[in-house]
């Protein structure tokens, strides 16, 4: 038996929970699907995947379902961490449920954590910029931080050098394209960018970016449409591509990567840095190859990500799901059971 997210006979620790998933609703996510779903237990947070918001085509696998789901997961960390309390995350505890992905429960009060509360403050304000980035340059120093924060989650970060770059832009490209000729990836692409206005989800026409030359091309979310944003006047000369990377290829992996992507983004919009991942070289067979060799074979890659000085002002918000439709309630007679 469940309740809705209205239901008001909550425990403190329910409340602290629920206040957690609230703020995971932040979380990035392939095509905006939001494919995630939390269930507030009197003693536990559990995060489940959605699979009804999976994209079927362009994601068979559930590889970057389970990225976004990750995310989500951090995003409810950190903002239990940021509020004083101890925490600890058991991933896949059921092997029987697959959809299961991960179980929270507070350990008591703990010293707060300014780091994780700047990561909370990040959350609202970071937008996928889409747009063009500026010429200048982001420090190493500034790039080491966010390497750091990608390593606390179990993953890596590699920094595409200006040799590379030839082979990366040219891979993605050659994705984009290939995805385009398909008619399945075009009515996916079109299923959640038409999406009704009381959705919450998706990416609306109106944030999405006018087709322009790119050192590195991004997603066309409005193939012969009318795109809401202009590229603006840069070039990107000073973003930096980061290929978001693992060990392993299974959905353990991609869980943690999801953390870390998440930590990545928020670290970076903490830093006053734009981001935009780029999932197009990862969702075919033979880029994400590419993208390994890239890596001189040492992982495996989960996500490209696109960090610079972006325009800062002018983007949308991207659309949220309301609390009521992700989050439920177990009640107290039923977890006696």
């Amino acid at each position: 038996m469940t309740q809705p997210s209205t239901w008001t006979e909550q425990s403190p620790t329910v409340r602290v929970l629920e206040a957690a998933a609230r703020q995971s609703l932040h979380a990035p996510s392939v095509f905006n699907t939001q494919p995630w779903r939390w269930r507030v237990t009197p003693d536990a947070l559990e995060l489940r995947a959605d699979p009804e918001r999976q994209l079927t085509t362009t994601d068979p696998d559930g590889r970057l379902l389970t990225l976004s789901c990750g995310a989500a997961l951090h995003h409810a960390r950190v903002s239990l961490t940021a509020a004083g309390w101890g925490v600890t995350v058991v991933r896949f505890p059921d092997p029987g449920d697959p959809t299961l992905l991960a179980r929270l429960r507070t350990t008591g009060p703990a010293d707060l954590d300014v780091t994780a509360g700047r990561l909370v403050d990040a959350m609202p304000r970071r937008r996928t910029d889409r747009r063009a980035y500026g010429d200048r340059p982001v420090p190493q120093a500034l790039l080491s931080r966010l390497r750091a924060a990608v390593e606390a989650e179990d993953a890596y970060l590699h920094v595409v050098r200006l040799e590379q770059m030839p082979m990366l832009a040219v891979s993605t490209a050659r994705a984009a394209d290939a995805e385009l000729a398909d008619p399945a990836y075009r009515e996916e692409l079109r299923r959640w960018t038409t999406r009704p206005a009381d959705s919450g989800d998706g990416v609306p026409i109106a944030t999405a970016v006018r087709p322009a030359p790119r050192r590195v091309p991004l997603r066309d979310y409005a193939p012969g449409g009318a795109a809401g944003l202009s590229v603006g006047a840069d070039f990107d000369r000073g973003a930096a591509y980061m290929i978001l990377f693992g060990e392993r290829d299974d959905p353990a992996a991609w869980l943690r990567g999801g953390e870390a992507l998440s930590a990545l983004l928020l670290t970076a919009t903490a830093e006053g840095l734009a981001t935009a991942p780029i999932s197009d070289a990862i969702e075919l067979a033979w880029p994400r190859r590419m993208m390994r060799d890239l890596l001189g074979g040492i992982g495996e890659p989960y996500l490209l990500v696109r960090v610079g000085w972006g325009p800062g002002d002018g983007l949308p918000p991207a659309p949220r799901r309301v609390p009521a439709d992700v989050i439920e309630f177990q009640s107290r007679e039923t977890s006696r059971k």
